[in-house]
C-alpha cells in the first residue's frame, strides 16, 4: 500500500454515504426542550498572515442549551467539538444539509434527564486545502492554539462557561478527532475529557513512500492554488496534509514541501509527517495524559483502518495504566456518528465533567 493510498484510506468517506441522513439527527420535537444555535465570527491572532491566504475571522457555531436563555444567572460545561476534513461547522449545524444535523442530535439526548445540557462549540476549520488538520503552521495558521487558546478565552469572555477545565472537553470526528487528541494530549490544563469519534491518522506511516505516477501526475497537475478546487479527494487531502505538517515559506505558490512530488520519494519530509501522528509521539506525552479526568475512543469496525489504529492506541494506553475507555462498535465512518454522540459521547461529558464551578 502506497503511502498516500494509506493516508487517503484513514479519511475519505464513501461517496453514496454522504446522501443518507443520520436517523439519530432526523428533526423530533423534544416536548419543546430545544437548544438554539448561534452562528458567530472569532477571530485568530494566530491564524493572522497564514500563506495559504485563508481569513482569520472563523466562523463559530455555538449550541446553548434549552435552558440558555431561560435561566440568565446558570453556567455551563462546554465541549468544543471539531469537524472532519472537508466538512465545515454550517454543515454540522444545520445551516447546510448534510449527513448529519448535530443540534438535532443534541436535542433528542437532553430530552433524557439524565443527560446534563452544556454548551457546544465549533469553529470552522475548513481551508483552501479542505481542512486545517489542527496543526499550527506557518501555512495554514496556528490552528492548534486557535481552539486551545484563543477561541476558548472568547466563549469564556463571551457567554456563560463554567470557566475550568474540570468543565471543559473536547471531541471530534475523524481529522476532529485527530485534531482532539494532538490537542487534548497537549492541554490538560484547557481540557480534562476528551471523546475521538472515528479518528483519523493516528497511526505514523512507517513504509518508505512508494512511487506512484497516477498519484504524481495528479499533483502536478496542481499548478496554483486554485486547481485545488478541481482536484480529487486524494489530492485535496496531500496539499492539506503538506499544509499543516511540511510547510515551507520559501516555496510558492502552496508553501509546502510534499513527501512525494516527483519520481523520488523525500524520506525527510516523509519523516516530518510521521513526526505528526499521535501515536509516533504518544510517549512523549504520558503525563498529560495521565493528568487528563477522562479519555474514550470509538470506531466503526467497517472503517477498517481507523479502527486498526485505535485498536493500537488501547494496548500503548493499557502498557502506561491510563484509565481509558476504547469500543469498536458494527459501523463505518459516518453511519453511526449521531447515534454515538447521542447515546455515548454525551453521556461520557456528563459523567465526568463537571457541573459546578470550584471556589
Amino acid at each position: 500500500m502506497t503511502f498516500y493510498k494509506q493516508l487517503f484510506l484513514t479519511l475519505a468517506l464513501p461517496a453514496t454515504l454522504l446522501l443518507t441522513l443520520n436517523s439519530s439527527a432526523s428533526a423530533q420535537d423534544t416536548a419543546g426542550r430545544r437548544g438554539t444555535v448561534e452562528r458567530i465570527k472569532v477571530h485568530g491572532k494566530g491564524l493572522e498572515g497564514n500563506l495559504e491566504g485563508d481569513s482569520p475571522d472563523r466562523d463559530v457555531s455555538v449550541y446553548l442549551p434549552p435552558s440558555y436563555g431561560k435561566d440568565k444567572k446558570r453556567r455551563y460545561p462546554v465541549v468544543y467539538f471539531l469537524h472532519g476534513f472537508t466538512d465545515s461547522d454550517d454543515k454540522w449545524y444545520g445551516f447546510t444539509k448534510h449527513w448529519i444535523n448535530l443540534p438535532e442530535v443534541v436535542n433528542k439526548a437532553f430530552a433524557d434527564p439524565n443527560v446534563g445540557e452544556m454548551i457546544l462549540v465549533t469553529p470552522n476549520a475548513y481551508t483552501r486545502y479542505g481542512g486545517s488538520m489542527y496543526s499550527n503552521s506557518v501555512t495554514t495558521g496556528d490552528w492548534e492554539d486557535y481552539v486551545a487558546n484563543e477561541l476558548v478565552a472568547y466563549i469564556d469572555a463571551h457567554y456563560r462557561p463554567i470557566a475550568q477545565a474540570a468543565s471543559r472537553g473536547l471531541a471530534g470526528h475523524s481529522m476532529g478527532g485527530y485534531g482532539s487528541l494532538r490537542i487534548g494530549q497537549k492541554h490538560p490544563e484547557v481540557f480534562s475529557s476528551v471523546y475521538l469519534l472515528s479518528p483519523c491518522c493516528l497511526t505514523p506511516n512507517t513504509r518508505t513512500a512508494e512511487g506512484n505516477g497516477e498519484i504524481t501526475s495528479r499533483i502536478q497537475a496542481v499548478k496554483e492554488p486554485a486547481d485545488i478546487e478541481k482536484a480529487d479527494f486524494m489530492t485535496k487531502i496531500i496539499f492539506a496534509s503538506g499544509a499543516a505538517w511540511s510547510p515551507n515559506p520559501k516555496k510558492p505558490p502552496f508553501y509546502m514541501d510534499l513527501p512525494l512530488s516527483s519520481d523520488e520519494t523525500q524520506p525527510s519530509i516523509t519523516a516530518k509527517w510521521t513526526a505528526n501522528a499521535p501515536l509516533a509521539s504518544i510517549d512523549q506525552y504520558i503525563p498529560n495524559l495521565k493528568k487528563l479526568h477522562a479519555l474514550a475512543f470509538d470506531a466503526g469496525d467497517k472503517d477498517t483502518g481507523i479502527a486498526a489504529s485505535i485498536k493500537v492506541m488501547d494496548a500503548m494506553l493499557n502498557n502506561y495504566n491510563i484509565k481509558h475507555t476504547y469500543e469498536e462498535y458494527g459501523g463505518d465512518h459516518i453511519n453511526r456518528i449521531g447515534e454515538r454522540i447521542e447515546t455515548k459521547m454525551l453521556q461520557f461529558f456528563t459523567q465526568n465533567l463537571s457541573f459546578k464551578a470550584k471556589r
